[in-house]
């Protein structure tokens, strides 16, 4: 096992890899073989050329061209991604933030978990309250 490893690591050695690019266009291809199954044979041939365009991108030893293409479909995608990433807008990291809402102003405040009962005063308003992180 160890030999085929260090073998195909020589050869990608130089070659583009995967991007994000590559996983969607792989994601689309997984579903056109299953669209396939219960439709015509025109779509499992799309999905056969679809495969071929992504071993063909995942091979090349033209790095700018592949580059510009991944960044161009990260342009074009910018906006749907964002609606489903965990950190967009309003969405912090709740994994170590808590959000709070002041009680006077409605002002959010971000603040840091498990730090027990705290008083938090609020920037805008300047109101104290007490709440458990």
């Amino acid at each position: 096992m160890n030999k085929f490893r260090y073998w195909f690591s020589r050869m990608m050695y130089g070659r583009y890899g995967q991007d994000a690019l590559g996983r969607f266009l792989f994601a689309i291809c997984l579903i056109l073989c299953v669209v396939s199954w219960f439709t015509n044979y025109f779509v499992y041939i799309a999905a056969l050329l679809l495969l071929g365009v992504i071993y063909f991108r995942m091979f090349s030893k033209n790095l700018a061209a592949r580059r510009r293409e991944n960044e161009r479909f990260l342009k074009c995608t910018a906006g749907i991604r964002r609606l489903f990433s965990r950190n967009s807008s309003g969405n912090y990291d709740r994994k170590n933030y808590k959000i709070f809402k002041c009680p006077q102003c409605k002002q959010k405040l971000r603040l840091p978990r498990n730090r027990g009962k705290i008083e938090i005063r609020c920037r805008r308003c300047g109101n104290q309250f007490i709440r458990r992180t």
